[in-house]
């Protein structure tokens, strides 16, 4: 499957004598030059230590040559290179190096990890390395997962085509001056993997046949899960798949408040009716998790009572719940399933940001298709992953799972939901990495993987702790985590910035939201019901206080982020009022990191200076000269602060969102009034007990403030003072606005897309 001869293939030698005089050197020297000579990229460690080394570095070997010799010489050994090779693959070849009487002395455990021997000695250096090269090949074609294996096979078979689309392999784009740019910088393959969905050698993403049908169902394997679907639109699409696959006009569902706004979207286009479940907040406005009284059958039933859409005896056919939370909140997915799934039939989870879950003990029974027991009788679970986001694939990028329990989904009728938002000209690229990337996670590499991320996640938090304790009373930096780390070996609770990096990183227990606990100041979450998600790391700035209220002196984290941008192209994952995150990706080294500390001591430095603001930043002093002439990064920072404790934007917004608006008219006919034109813009100042007709999503983190068909309120709250402080803030500070969806900014006044005053606000 899948034509890949002409890439190269690298081998790893890690042997003492290979660049030496003996008999054993010239030997190894040979058969070096045989594989060089079949144009294999040779790779040579003399110690085992380096051959460790390069074995982390260097991913793409295709197979490994080992002296046995390494292992009685007093170096880290033989074996210690061997089981850094398992660590990540069961099955790169792996060749042991001795000779034929040395091979009894190999350890069991050690000959149970090796694939074949090489005598150096004993035979010709072109006939080892042919069997290496075999060996090398072999692996590198079962690499190949089945739908990227068949494009890689359809791409270079250099047939002429007659066929969508009409670049044809990219030749239309030689015929011009700009075409060929274009050509040349995306190069050759983008191009000839570019094909029509009449190439019936790949498969059918609208039938899941051929090798994209395999490709789900591998998927399907490595996850978890009954069956997967590729989505080549996004998480957003893969929302609305499962919304169209499962509700239908008048049915009620059950929706986390915390939800993407496709979920909105969703609701809009099946004209279904939400009842809302309301999350916790803590004082730096990080949303939590929905309390597990919140999903009762009794509470549920309680905010049907309370709607005036939804008939009283209506019984949810859907729940969405968002798992992680964006700041990377988890919950236990088994208590979920057991309260909420007691009495909707199917749960939808959206891990648009937890795709990685199913991957590290850390997050056992924290996602939708865990391998833990399940409940005999329990509901259906969905979990949409954001391929792109966490884990490696292409932009729009996404997966559907499905487990099926009570309920159960059906193959044709949930595909016709699918084929309803799937493009009939998909981009194969999209699907061959949907592919390629549950192929990285297979097996030990996934685990590997994931490990990385994490115990990089833990030395940078343990760094900023160790730097905010070695500073004493000077301020810094912190990172939102737990205080302190229960040690399971003595039982001790000790500093986090102490603990253990091997329990950091791999016990669930030290991340645990313990109730009472002031670090994470959430109410209403029981003992292991939520866990934090080391590689989402937020940094707190300096500015609020443990009780809630701001401190005199405070630093709001969009300067810090202006300057993380300015000096060190540092760009961050979301920026809140005295928070910013930073997301642990598979990408993120000690480099990559190692800078952010480095940059983060400069903004000290500069603050502490209060160096002028045209040298902190530049880009936001050219916006407003005469505003900014004569401020330093300290003044700037600290009229920032006092501007956020004149507005109580905090205390605001804590109670803006401790509250459910009204609702006036389902999703679906606010949005008919906005088709209609039958809407009007409203400025703040006379929006009291008006209906809005597009949601209003303050951004970050992106959550609805009020859902379209949603009343406003009276003039005192809680929505609009909420919102007038926002926009008084955004008069003074008008380079640091915020970003609100359904808002315009209309000479220094929000305006609000709503129902129309004449019309009729019924459901």
């Amino acid at each position: 499957m899948g034509d890949i001869s002409n890439l190269p293939l690298r081998v790893l030698v890690v042997h003492a004598e290979g660049d030496g005089q003996t008999a054993a050197g010239k030997a190894v020297r040979s058969l070096i030059q045989s594989l060089r000579g079949d144009g294999i990229d040779v790779l040579l460690a003399s110690t085992a230590s380096a051959g460790v080394d390069l074995v982390s570095a260097e991913p793409d070997l295709h197979a490994a040559l080992i002296d046995w010799g390494l292992e009685r010489d007093g170096d880290a050994g033989a074996s210690a290179v061997i089981d850094r090779i398992r660590a990540t693959s069961d099955d790169l070849p792996v060749f042991l190096m001795a000779d034929r009487g040395s091979i009894q002395a190999v350890a069991t455990p050690v000959l149970r990890k090796v694939d074949d021997f090489l005598y150096p000695l004993g035979d010709t250096a072109d006939w080892q390395a042919g069997r290496v090269r075999d060996a090398a090949v072999k692996y590198r074609q079962d690499l190949l997962p089945p739908m990227f294996g068949a494009l890689v096979d359809f791409a270079t078979t250099h047939e002429y085509s007659w066929h969508t689309p009409g670049h044809e392999g990219g030749a239309a784009f030689w015929k011009s001056a700009i075409g060929r740019m274009f050509w040349e910088f995306f190069g050759e393959q983008t191009f000839r993997s570019d094909l029509s969905i009449s190439v019936g050698a790949l498969g059918s993403l609208l039938d899941h046949s051929g090798p994209i049908g395999d490709a789900e169902q591998q998927a399907a394997r490595i996850f978890g899960a009954d069956a997967t679907y590729f989505v080549t639109n996004g998480t957003s699409t893969s929302n609305r798949v499962i919304y169209q696959a499962s509700v239908i006009e008048d049915d009620v569902v059950v929706c986390d408040r915390n939800a993407h706004k496709s979920v909105e979207q969703a609701n809009t286009i099946t004209h279904s009716t939400p009842v809302y479940l309301l999350p916790t907040r803590n004082r730096y406005g990080i949303i939590g998790p929905v309390p597990p009284a919140e999903l009762t059958e009794e509470a549920v039933r309680r905010r049907i009572a309370e709607s005036p859409l939804a008939p009283d005896d209506s019984t949810p056919v859907l729940a969405t719940v968002t798992n992680s939370t964006y700041d990377g909140l988890l919950y236990h997915v088994p208590t979920v399933d057991e309260t909420l799934g007691s009495h909707v039939d199917r749960i939808h989870y959206d891990e648009a940001w937890f795709g990685y879950a199913a991957f590290n003990p850390i997050y056992r029974e924290r996602h939708a298709m865990h391998r833990g027991p399940r409940l005999p009788d329990g509901p259906t679970t969905f979990a949409t992953q954001s391929t792109h986001k966490l884990l490696a694939a292409f932009s729009q990028a996404s997966y559907v799972h499905i487990r099926n329990g009570r309920h159960p989904t059906d193959h044709q009728r949930f595909n016709e939901a699918f084929m309803m938002h799937a493009s009939t000209s998909p981009l194969y690229a999209i699907i061959a990495s949907n592919d390629v990337a549950a192929k990285m996670m297979e097996g030990k590499s996934g685990r590997s993987l994931t490990q990385e991320s994490i115990d990089e996640a833990v030395a940078f938090r343990q760094t900023v702790a160790r730097i905010g304790r070695d500073l004493d009373n000077d301020w810094f930096f912190s990172c939102w985590q737990p205080d302190d780390v229960v040690d399971p070996e003595s039982g001790r609770s000790v500093p986090f910035v102490d603990a253990s990096p091997q329990v950091l990183g791999t016990r669930p227990e030290a991340w645990l939201l313990r109730p009472g606990e002031r670090w994470h100041g959430f109410d209403g979450l029981p003992e292991g019901y939520a866990m934090l998600d080391p590689i989402k790391v937020t940094l707190l700035t300096p500015g609020m206080g443990d009780d809630g209220q701001l401190q005199p002196m405070g630093i709001p984290a969009a300067v810090v982020s202006a300057y993380l941008d300015e000096h060190a192209s540092i760009v961050v994952e979301k920026t809140q009022d005295y928070s910013i995150l930073f997301l642990f990706s598979m990408g993120v080294t000690k480099g990559k990191w190692g800078q952010l500390v480095t940059t983060l001591f400069d903004f000290k430095r500069d603050y502490d200076a209060n160096i002028p603001l045209k040298q902190a930043l530049p880009s936001t002093f050219a916006l407003d000269p005469a505003h900014y002439v004569g401020m330093g990064l300290k003044d700037l920072a600290q009229a920032l602060h006092e501007m956020l404790i004149k507005t109580n934007q905090m205390g605001l917004m804590a109670e803006a969102f401790a509250v459910l608006p009204a609702p006036a008219m389902r999703n679906c006919d606010a949005y008919a009034h906005v088709v209609r034109g039958t809407v009007e813009p409203v400025r703040l100042d006379d929006i009291d007990g008006r209906t809005v007709a597009v949601g209003v999503v303050p951004y970050p983190p992106g959550i609805p403030l009020l859902m379209p068909g949603e009343n406003v309120g009276a003039g005192e709250g809680p929505f609009v003072p909420y919102l007038k402080a926002l926009q008084e803030f955004d008069r003074s500070f008008p380079e640091f606005e915020h970003n609100l969806h359904g808002v315009e900014h209309v000479d220094g006044h929000y305006v609000v897309l709503c129902v129309h005053a004449d019309t009729r606000q019924t459901a």
